[in-house]
């Protein structure tokens, strides 16, 4: 508890002292940091909020940055230099606070064009010339440029492409659980089963789909997990479906959820997708719009592809829960987010209304195109 307090006490959001209880102060001083970092703002230190406190303990500049293979540094530090190369335009790729090979490369080639050794380590002479030189760009615009051309040169076809959908929960973590009489609702269950329709209407579309969990997994799969699986896979893209739960049973609606930080560095390409599956399952639905967010979470952070995060309504209102326990609502849920991803393929300037693409053209298209092969 002390150690949690120091750190937020160094980041100004707790008063300097050696209580060692986790009171009211503290409590509002996390979930400051919560809000701050774009984690779950729900006053808990649990795992990710601490991997995240403990990130924050390092200021670039503070200590010297190099790429080691068995236990990589990680930091705010880390992500303030990755954010930094990729508004002078290297290709660092995600702004994900871990020191890896390919922020080692890009630092090495920064280094090379500066006329300091090209080592891939950022010491002081490296982080002068860094502040010394202007920025390019802002906002991490280059990376935007570099996703979008990766899915221009793809072509607007799904056939072929990978796509690793994840169910949230799972095992001895049910999520949200509602008894309703004698029926009990879990948000694990109800996410498997639209990941599943989800996994048969792309499949059948020609898409090369994978699950991180099965029905009844095992153990449970933390998001770390589930970031290194869909990496692994190489997927192209990845859709992580849950359902939403509040003390107060008013709170109903959709929202969708994209990687971006506080000072603007996002998956563009990723917030493009969050937008087209929010506006396509609200127009198929008719859900209360909640909008699109940007987040750190560790599923949106670490994975290489665009990634989305999608709150399908909250079970602990009675409105979503009624459709959600709704077979055919929930076909329809499924057909909005088939549609946003074909969506995803088309040249913006050919992009189509949001509502009019009838997903099942998409799996007779796809046979006839193999019957005529």
């Amino acid at each position: 508890m002390s150690e949690i307090r120091s750190i937020l006490s160094n980041l100004g959001l707790l008063p300097a002292g050696d209580s060692d209880y986790f009171d009211h102060a503290t409590d509002q001083a996390v979930r400051a940091f919560q809000q701050d970092r774009g984690l779950s703002v729900d006053g808990m230190v649990g795992s990710e909020t601490w991997r995240a406190l403990d990130a924050a303990r390092w200021r670039l500049g503070a200590r010297a940055l190099y790429h080691a293979v068995s236990d990589p540094l990680v930091g705010e530090d880390v992500r303030a230099l990755q954010e930094r190369l990729l508004e002078m335009g290297y290709d660092v790729g995600r702004a994900d606070g871990i020191y890896g090979p390919r922020t080692a490369r890009m630092v090495a080639t920064f280094q090379r064009e500066v006329g300091l050794t090209p080592d891939g380590s950022c010491g002081p002479q490296t982080l002068h010339a860094l502040r010394r030189l202007g920025r390019k760009v802002v906002g991490g615009r280059p990376q935007w440029l570099r996703e979008a051309e990766v899915f221009r040169q793809s072509g607007p076809g799904l056939v072929g492409k990978r796509i690793v959908i994840d169910p949230g929960h799972g095992a001895t973590d049910p999520g949200v659980v509602v008894q309703d009489g004698t029926l009990r609702w879990t948000e694990a269950d109800l996410a498997f089963d639209l990941a599943a329709r989800l996994e048969g209407r792309l499949a059948a579309a020609g898409m090369r789909v994978h699950l991180t969990r099965g029905p009844r997994p095992a153990t449970p799969l933390p998001d770390l997990a589930r970031a290194e699986l869909a990496n692994e896979l190489g997927a192209d893209l990845l859709i992580s479906l849950h359902i939403d739960g509040h003390a107060n049973p008013a709170a109903d609606g959709v929202a969708t959820f994209h990687f971006g930080t506080r000072n603007g560095v996002t998956s563009t390409v990723g917030e493009r997708l969050a937008g087209l599956v929010q506006r396509e399952i609200v127009a198929r639905t008719g859900m209360r719009n909640c909008g699109s967010h940007a987040k750190t979470w560790e599923l949106l952070r670490l994975t290489r592809m665009p990634a989305v995060r999608v709150e399908l309504g909250y079970l602990t209102s009675p409105v979503d829960r009624a459709r959600l326990i709704d077979p055919m609502f929930r076909e329809r849920v499924v057909e909005g987010m088939v549609a946003a991803v074909q969506r995803m393929y088309y040249p913006v300037d050919q992009d189509v209304t949001t509502g009019s693409i009838d997903v099942r053209t998409l799996r007779a298209a796809l046979a006839s195109s193999t019957s005529g092969a």
